[in-house]
């Protein structure tokens, strides 16, 4: 169908607060919005700051009530415990009331903070819904996280209760978490009242007498003495969660999301960005303890009505490059959003996709791909193996949904290999230059957008206004910056090249380390890439590609690796002096797959660096620190 997205988003241009007022009757209000925005409130203002709402509500009660208490709320698959459960919102619903009445037994009020650090199970689902439905604010950190970075989580968030799983389960291995939670409750300064210990059956976690719980049978008492929490009402202004994102002074900030603007912005997303209809099954591949899982697993599917997919695995190895086409055409998935590097993991092991065609995807209608740059060369493969539309799309932990998209929803605009698009509702997306002056097409310069944000994005960092103000909104006035580099064309279409610190200068000249990921992913024997700037006496830097080579592959490192120098000064030129290509095993990566490119350049410049507490497995940097020594860097 013709897209509607020019007239959509004109209308919202022309008077956002009306575009908003329309989406916020999707919402069932306490108190509906009176006023949509205000303007002096808070850092850059405050959307619908007279309403009343519950998220939980939404999110459930309102479905069951309205007759979709049978339907699927959630479907678990878990391939590394073998075990799958579906769960419908009615039942969804008790569970919630009688977790919520627990934390309220311990003593859990509005506002008061609980922290939830857990693994993929349904369990870490409900304890958010239970803290949005008795007010409180939760602060979910991924399960297995560094206990001296979970110290420092307790400490900025002063959590009442932290609820916990005995362990998380990765292919080969166990993860004991207790024992990171008590080290991390021992270093910090403040100390929860109390702990709500989930335990799993694959490694049982030691209580404490008189601070720790157990999960189950709590739960069972609460229910036995017929206890369940009530929605309470809250603010729409007031927090629904902190969710905690590196500082690059290596405190972490914690940024806030708000209740009611939050559910409006995610509840327009499910249809007019993702095309999703309520009753259908979609799966968001990611984790809880990202802002994707708090989205697009847990909050945006809920309120829409549709049913979500909580995976337990990996897109390979759990059990092989097949897991997610078995998931998508077991469950009937019609829509997956997962990042690009878990497709490059698939394509890997399996270029051909053969295992692709045991499996009936005939529901599936959209990929779409966020968390790292999408190179063309991987949303190719992924377009020819399932033959539906892959939308890159792109957006950050702080504005809690798309800033930049395709609108499946209002009609899929023609996708442009490299770029995720153009702006959705809410975001006006400029290029600018140091001085904040806008910059031609096809310029690249620093992204912002320009302010208010809409709905959904981050109205502060907790307790620490002055520090959302310096981190974000002092360096280009009047904007939010994305702290990405990237450009636009004719056509309106943005193009993000990388982090602003991935912009490396080569003897004068700005250069994108994602154009040169670009070139080197084309080559056919590379299954993934990251490149970096090293420092260099001559020319400030110079850039030095790794690469991970495809399953199969049979020629010599070296010969590729000249190849592929050869083919960057081929499409770039001799100008990005690219002479170091460097073949690996594998790249470091957070657990949600994001390149660690920043520790990569820190090895490469033998500056001081430390183990990120979000890496995936640690051993990987001692073999890039072997393969730079081997290569005399």
């Amino acid at each position: 169908m013709a897209s509607r997205y020019a007239d959509v988003y004109s209308a919202w241009e022309q008077n956002p607060e009306a575009f908003w007022a329309e989406a916020a009757k999707e919402i069932d209000w306490i108190n509906p919005p009176q006023r949509i925005f205000d303007r002096e409130a808070g850092v850059y203002g405050h959307w619908f700051p007279d309403a009343t709402c519950n998220t939980c509500f939404n999110a459930v009660d309102r479905h069951v009530a309205n007759g979709r208490g049978d339907q699927a709320a959630f479907i678990y698959d878990s391939p590394v415990t073998n075990q799958k459960r579906t769960i419908s919102y009615a039942e969804l619903l008790d569970e919630v009331k009688s977790l919520g009445a627990v934390l309220q037994g311990l003593g859990v009020e509005k506002g008061d903070r609980v922290i939830i650090y857990m693994p993929m199970v349904l369990e870490a689902a409900f304890a958010m819904l239970a803290c949005a439905r008795i007010g409180a604010i939760h602060s979910v950190v991924f399960g297995g996280f560094a206990a001296k970075e979970l110290a420092t989580r307790i400490d900025d968030c002063a959590p009442k209760v932290v609820m916990a799983a005995s362990c998380g389960i990765e292919p080969g291995r166990i993860v004991a978490y207790k024992p990171l939670l008590d080290q991390a409750i021992e270093l910090s300064v403040s100390k929860p009242q109390s702990v709500l210990m989930l335990q799993r059956p694959q490694a049982e976690a030691s209580m404490m007498a008189g601070r720790d719980y157990d999960w189950a049978g709590s739960v069972k008492a609460a229910r036995d003495e017929g206890r369940a929490a009530a929605c309470v009402e809250v603010k729409s202004t007031d927090p629904l969660y902190v969710l905690y994102t590196s500082g690059t002074t290596g405190i972490p900030k914690g940024v806030v999301r708000d209740n009611g603007g939050y559910m409006v912005a995610l509840k327009w997303t499910m249809h007019g960005l993702y095309g999703v209809n309520p009753g259908e099954v979609w799966w968001g591949a990611s984790d809880v303890g990202w802002v994707v899982g708090h989205s697009y697993i847990v909050y945006g599917p809920l309120l829409h009505g549709a049913t979500a997919i909580l995976y337990e695995g990996k897109p390979v190895g759990t059990p092989d490059a097949g897991a997610f086409w078995r998931v998508i055409a077991e469950y009937g998935v019609v829509a997956l959003f997962t990042a690009p590097t878990a497709f490059r993991a698939i394509r890997k092991e399996d270029p051909q996709a053969k295992l692709l065609k045991t499996y009936d995807l005939s529901k599936f209608r959209t990929l779409f791909l966020a968390g790292e740059r999408a190179d063309p060369d991987t949303v190719k493969w992924a377009e020819e193996v399932l033959g539906v539309p892959v939308i890159d799309h792109w957006w950050q932990t702080e504005t809690g949904w798309c800033i930049v998209g395709n609108p499946v929803g209002l009609g899929i605009l023609p996708v442009k290999h490299g770029s995720p698009t153009v702006p959705m509702p809410g975001y006006h997306v400029d290029i600018v230059d140091e001085a904040a002056k806008p910059l031609p097409n096809g310029t690249m310069g620093s992204i912002v957008v320009r302010l208010p944000l809409p709905p959904g994005a981050l109205p502060s960092l907790w307790q620490n206004d002055a520090r959302m103000v310096e981190s974000y909104l002092t360096e280009f006035p009047g904007y939010y910056k994305t702290a990405d580099a990237g450009y636009k064309d004719a056509d309106g279409y943005l193009y993000i090249m990388g982090r602003t610190d991935d912009i490396i200068n080569v003897a004068g000249h700005r250069l994108s380390t994602g154009g040169m990921e670009e070139v080197l992913a084309a080559h056919p024997a590379v299954a993934e890439c990251a490149v970096i700037g090293i420092k260099d006496e001559l020319k400030g830097e110079q850039p030095c590609g790794f690469v991970v080579l495809k399953t199969g592959v049979n020629r010599p490192p070296s010969e590729i690796e000249k190849e592929l120098v050869a083919l960057v000064r081929e499409k770039i030129g001799p100008v990005a002096a690219f002479k170091i290509a460097i073949t690996v095993q594998r790249l470091p990566k957070t657990r949600s797959g994001k390149i660690l490119r920043g520790t990569m350049k820190k090895i490469a410049d033998h500056d001081e660096w430390s183990t990120p507490a979000t890496i995936d497995d640690p051993a990987v940097l001692d073999e890039i620190m072997d393969a730079l020594r081997h290569k005399g860097v």
